[in-house]
């Protein structure tokens, strides 16, 4: 007689639900690759353009199709004048994150392809994307703030444009071009928790803005991309503690977490933790700021309690150490989230895209996984209906 078994696996760890062409990640060995190339490769070599070229189209630019792209970019930077407009209607305490969920169904609208379903229009509608998030989250600083939208420089590349945006100032080349890495970096994951509600949206064949806007409600999340801002703010906390490992020591204690710890799939070091260090570390002694000093040193105390309970494998993540970066480049700390999704939009457009036409699979197929019904049971007819008067 056999009896059949079955396993849930909350939160899906492990499970396997489909294949793709876009981008890889060894765990134990802390490899991250984006289309066969590693991270690290491209963070040195390549810059954002060429990387967002590379996810969506699935190989590197020659010098004329790198060139065509940042000029498609480019030409794609402003807002419609009705969205400028309605952002200036907008609560000026509004998260930065919910104005970005808004305003892309918004684009949406103006969307001058309307509901066709090619393969190119979506390339183009990603171009689009990847050039107006920098710009609605620029103009969204400046107008809670009371100022003007500043107009994009179509002299300046993509992680400079956004700070002249952001700031009224055009940024030095260093400063720029960590940026740069820093969106690199960040650009693509797997199947993360947004990627995945990006592709579940789309599998309904949703549009890309509607896979796009899921992707924003779910990086906005504490757990997910929401985790540097609260790691910043840690930080801030700890700017005059005396004795920051005592105060590790005693957080833990109390069964609080440590923003910016753990990873749900690598077990030996974030690829992108290690290259942000080195240049928190520097950006630390260019800007004579103490927030690096801050980080590792609870990173050591953190490192040092998880040791002594046994827990090797809980190591700092991208959040941990990207926080301290962009704090050190002025990037107020929720703005943190959305310049994680000024670079995520590429991987989540080269995902929609693979999803909606089953370029790693046979066909496309409708996400639907089911669940264990755990309520109230009364057999197959159900539970009998009474009236309110006489409900105990």
């Amino acid at each position: 007689m056999s009896s059949e078994v079955h396993v849930k696996n909350i939160g899906l760890r492990g499970v396997t639900v489909a294949d793709s062409a876009i981008s890889f990640i060894d765990g134990e060995k802390g490899v991250l690759i984006y289309r066969g190339y590693r991270i690290e490769d491209l963070a040195d070599n390549s810059s954002y353009m060429e990387t967002a070229y590379l996810l969506l189209y699935g190989a590197l630019p020659t010098i004329e199709q790198g060139e065509k792209f940042v000029e498609r970019v480019k030409a794609a930077r402003r807002l419609p004048e009705f969205v400028y407009q309605s952002m200036k209607q907008f609560p000026a305490d509004a998260e930065p994150m919910d104005i970005l969920q808004a305003v892309v169904p918004m684009l949406s609208m103006a969307d001058e392809y309307g509901d066709t379903f090619e393969r190119e229009k979506n390339i183009d509608r990603s171009i689009g994307l990847i050039a107006k998030l920098p710009t609605i989250t620029a103009a969204w600083h400046r107008i809670r703030n009371g100022l003007e939208p500043l107009p994009p420089d179509q002299s300046l590349d993509h992680a400079a444009n956004f700070l002249w945006m952001l700031q009224g100032e055009k940024p030095d080349a260093a400063t720029a071009r960590d940026l740069d890495i820093c969106l690199v970096l960040h650009a693509d994951h797997t199947f993360n928790a947004s990627t995945f509600a990006a592709r579940e949206v789309v599998s309904t064949r949703a549009s890309l803005y509607a896979g796009v806007a899921a992707g924003l409600g779910a990086l906005s999340g504490s757990l997910h991309g929401g985790a540097n801002s609260r790691v910043m703010k840690m930080l801030l906390d700890l700017e005059h503690e005396p004795d920051i490992a005592a105060w590790v020591k005693e957080w833990i204690a109390q069964g609080h977490k440590i923003m910016g710890f753990g990873h749900a799939i690598y077990k030996t070091g974030d690829p992108r933790a290690v290259y942000l260090k080195k240049m928190g570390k520097r950006l630390g002694e260019q800007t004579g700021t103490n927030w690096f000093a801050i980080s590792e040193q609870v990173e050591r105390a953190t490192l040092a309690e998880f040791a002594q309970k046994g827990k090797k494998t809980i190591l700092p993540n991208v959040d941990f150490m990207s926080a301290p970066v962009y704090y050190m480049m002025g990037i107020p700390i929720d703005l943190m989230t959305p310049i994680f999704a000024i670079s995520r939009v590429a991987g989540w457009c080269s995902h929609i895209i693979e999803e909606q036409f089953a370029d790693a699979q046979g066909k496309p197929a409708l996400y639907r996984p089911k669940a264990e019904y755990v309520g109230e049971y009364c057999g197959l007819m159900g539970c009998e209906y009474s009236p309110p008067a006489k409900r105990k």
